[in-house]
């Protein structure tokens, strides 16, 4: 797993992502294919049963510690780090989510008065997953299970009214009823919240400022939760067991490992500690320690691809490259459709300059680009592999692709029309194409506001 940052490595597979646009409101965003995983088997019952297509829902992190979840730019979700590490339950962050699903199904963004900042959040997200990134040692972007922005601290993009606030509540409730889940965690939620509703604006968690929290709204949950058949209903327990390993992840990556180390038990050997003892471990770095206990989970859960990923992580950003290629070529064979394993198998593909692997990393790059086709790191790194392939018209029309995802229109525009000269007649060249005519639209637009 990596997390980077241009001044540090910080370890996990979290990439480090400079995005202008999201840098200049403030928000540090984090990509990480089992975190988002976790998420996302928590919320798809939700999305399912509020009638939304999974797959069309996008979930992204916040790197902030403060208790905080939006919706912005369409079916777009975000949750802080804070409201993660902070819950003591899975159906805490389900209830979350259950409310925010609600403001989407709810129609609520489009008669926000801050719709009109959809379209900026819409160019962050381009900008992450395109990756705009530059990897500390490296000058390029490494293998991203997760990526972050430079930003430190986080401005919300939509602010709510209490009759949309309470709306989203009722539907929340609905969708848990309907999926035999508790609305407890909401409650636990709010009552948290409530805690916080005499501080001043400058120390209250950001929710409150975005999501007006009244009386009327929490002894509605609460009556609820009192009279639903599903008021006391459980977590299953592989979910909780998810959960555990999420927080113990986040915590060992976002701390400093003497804090993470002093934190745990000598004698704790779960799952968690062992993962965040090694997460630490490797941070310090001190692989002589961390290399046995992330090999020891790889034993005890061959089919785990993230414990894969972050012994190749480790192996990786300390210079052994061709060791490095096995564990990201067994997380992705664990886990074939998960884009940024693909990336990040590619890219240390790549590194080792072999002739050979060539092929290999452009077989992972195209099953990433099959399920995001907007990731503009995986654009470049298939450039890459064009190029050394010898087929420039090919490099130049992903370049093209990069551009476009990462926003950077004229440069889009530049590598379309090389890559038109370049290619032979046939849909690629048509693809250019289509590019030069979508850069020049996008730009003419951004010249008259």
């Amino acid at each position: 797993m990596r997390i980077l940052f241009q001044t540090f490595c910080l370890g996990l597979a979290l990439l480090l992502v400079t995005v202008q646009h999201a840098a200049a409101q403030g928000m540090n965003l984090l990509r990480d294919a089992e975190i988002e995983g976790t998420l996302r088997t928590f919320a798809t019952p939700i999305f399912k049963t509020a009638g939304l297509d999974p797959q069309a829902v996008r979930i992204y992190i916040i790197n902030d510690p403060t208790l905080n979840s939006f919706v912005a730019g369409g079916q777009n979700l975000f949750m802080n780090t804070g409201t993660i590490l902070r819950s003591s339950s899975p159906n805490q962050i389900i209830g979350v989510m259950a409310h925010e699903t609600g403001h989407i199904a709810g129609g609520h963004l489009a008669r926000s008065t801050q719709a009109m900042k959809n379209a900026m959040i819409e160019s962050i997200i381009g900008m992450v997953l395109g990756g705009a990134a530059t990897v500390a040692g490296h000058g390029n972007a490494g293998p991203g299970g997760l990526m972050a922005g430079m930003s430190v601290g986080q401005r919300s993009f939509t602010q709510f009214s209490i009759t949309q606030e309470a709306s989203a509540d009722q539907a929340g409730l609905r969708f848990l009823d309907r999926t035999h889940q508790s609305a407890r965690g909401l409650l636990e939620f709010f009552q948290i919240l409530q805690q916080e509703e005499f501080l001043s604006a400058q120390r209250q968690d950001p929710y409150l400022q975005t999501h007006p929290l009244t009386d009327e709204r929490v002894n509605y949950v609460r009556e609820h939760v009192l009279h639903s058949p599903y008021g006391d209903t459980k977590d299953p327990p592989e979910w909780l067991a998810l959960n555990a390993i999420m927080k113990a992840k986040l915590n060992a990556f976002l701390n400093a490992p003497s804090q993470t180390l002093g934190q745990l038990k000598p004698d704790d050997n779960s799952e968690p500690a062992r993962y965040a003892r090694a997460i630490a471990y490797y941070r310090i770095p001190d692989l002589k320690n961390a290399l046995p206990i992330i090999d020891g989970l790889i034993k005890d859960f061959p089919n785990n691809p993230f414990y894969n990923e972050l012994k190749g992580q480790m192996l990786f950003e300390n210079g052994r490259v061709a060791e490095a290629v096995a564990p990201y070529e067994r997380a992705v064979q664990i886990s074939p459709n998960e884009p940024l394993l693909n990336i990040e198998a590619a890219q240390v593909q790549l590194e080792t300059n072999d002739p050979k692997m060539v092929p290999k990393a452009m077989t992972e790059l195209n099953n990433a680009l099959r399920i995001e086709s907007d990731n503009g790191e995986a654009w470049r790194f298939l450039a890459v592999a064009h190029g050394r392939s010898g087929n420039i018209g090919m490099a130049a029309l992903s370049l093209a692709e990069q551009n476009m995802a990462n926003g950077n229109y004229k440069q889009a525009s530049i590598e379309s029309v090389r890559a038109q000269k370049l290619l032979p007649p046939g849909p690629q060249r048509q693809r250019a194409q289509d590019i030069q005519g979508d850069a020049k639209r996008n730009l003419d637009q951004q010249n008259s506001q």
